[in-house]
């Protein structure tokens, strides 16, 4: 946040002398949550990157941009449907409006379609309330690729996808799309340990987060495929390992990943794409759709619970005017009729009553969109089954 992020005007200035310097094709960030910093980048890369382009949406913004050296022939943008609670101020994922942001570029006859995203982060690997948002996050990104990238000749993914390697989201993502983990199929690698993203020695990381992972934790990632016409290979991957040169702070609270990718075209086309394991992707969805099911099961019962919690204090509020009646017939003609303490009583009611009417219809929608998800996996399961 604008306000809140340590030493942010130096660490802008560090990642676009970081952006200026390497010279990259693409540049894809995220949680660049000031408009102000997006424009600072902008003047100072101009020279560089002539194009970009700046995904608006949440409250806060999306914080997701892309800068290019190419010309960007179009753009999209499509926000999560589940995105977390807006009443847990403290991690606030749901005021940004949590999105995928596409670009659409042509560079040397090739048709890219490059894609931006930032998912819920998970705060607690043990108990991972999110999971379900983030697993339908997950599942809706693999759609839109999916349904986007028909016509592309070259799909790109980059962002920050707060997943492990191994987590059923990543795997469920990369099942359904087909999309190639950059740093596993890369020729020459130099970073991090592992390739990790999220490390103890970052002075902007918590580091009670990463305990049970002293080397750090791979969240970010470089994700691509080529049509049949078209070869990808990953010719080199990169990391930033900590601060930046020369100075005592690092770019960001994530090490930077770049990727070196060759493209070369095919001869002539070689026919479909090898069609995925099939039974091994169906057992993929089916873990995915058990972890949102989970969900929706704890959605309705919240939905249930702020909805008896409304008609309660709806209860307490008709009672007013009885209770109101039944003080002043039991008073004396001395004694006054305590208003003050009938009309905290009616404010709390319709105060309460106001909030669980809010939370009852935020888990109604939340349960609508778990089951729709839950409907969609189990479409696809009997489509992989048959």
């Amino acid at each position: 946040i604008r306000y809140l992020s340590k030493r942010r005007q130096e660490r802008i200035q560090l990642i676009g002398d970081l952006l200026h310097r390497e010279g990259f094709d693409l540049a894809l960030l995220q949680e660049v949550w000031s408009e102000q910093d997006y424009s600072d980048l902008k003047a100072k890369l101009g020279s560089c990157y002539p194009f970009s382009h700046y995904f608006r949406s949440g409250v806060i913004g999306s914080g997701l941009c892309v800068f290019s050296r190419f010309p960007i022939l179009d753009t999209l943008l499509y926000q999560y449907s589940l995105n977390g609670y807006p009443y847990m101020l403290q991690h606030g994922d749901w005021f940004c409006g949590k999105s995928v942001g596409l670009v659409i570029l042509k560079i040397s006859g090739i048709l890219f379609n490059v894609y931006v995203t930032h998912l819920h982060a998970e705060y607690c690997r043990e108990k991972d309330a999110y999971l379900p948002h983030r697993l339908v996050q997950a599942w809706e990104l693999a759609q839109f690729i999916r349904h986007t990238s028909k016509a592309a000749d070259v799909v790109l993914l980059g962002g920050d996808l707060n997943m492990h390697p191994e987590d059923v989201g990543i795997r469920l993502l990369r099942g359904w799309t087909g999309l190639r983990d950059a740093f596993a199929e890369a020729t020459h690698f130099e970073g991090c340990e592992d390739g990790c993203t999220l490390i103890p020695k970052n002075c902007f990381t918590v580091k009670a987060e990463l305990l049970p992972f002293p080397l750090g934790i791979r969240i970010d990632y470089i994700l691509y495929k080529a049509s049949s016409s078209f070869t990808v290979t990953c010719e080199e991957l990169r990391t930033t390992t900590g601060t930046a040169p020369g100075r005592d702070i690092p770019f960001s609270d994530h090490e930077a990943v770049m990727a070196t990718l060759l493209i070369r075209r095919q001869g002539r086309a070689v026919g479909a794409a090898p069609s995925t394991d099939e039974p091994a992707l169906a057992e993929v969805v089916t873990e995915a759709r058990t972890e949102v099911s989970v969900g929706l099961r704890a959605a309705r019962q919240q939905r249930y619970s702020k909805g008896r919690m409304a008609v309660r204090a709806l209860r307490l509020l008709l009672l007013q005017p009885t209770a109101a009646l039944g003080a002043l017939a039991g008073l004396g003609a001395q004694q006054p009729f305590p208003k003050l303490s009938f009309s905290l009583l009616a404010f709390l009611a319709v105060g309460i009553l106001l909030l669980a009417t809010a939370l009852h219809l935020f888990h109604t929608m939340e349960v609508k969109k778990l089951q729709g998800t839950e409907e969609q996996m189990g479409m696809a399961l009997r489509a992989l089954r048959e």
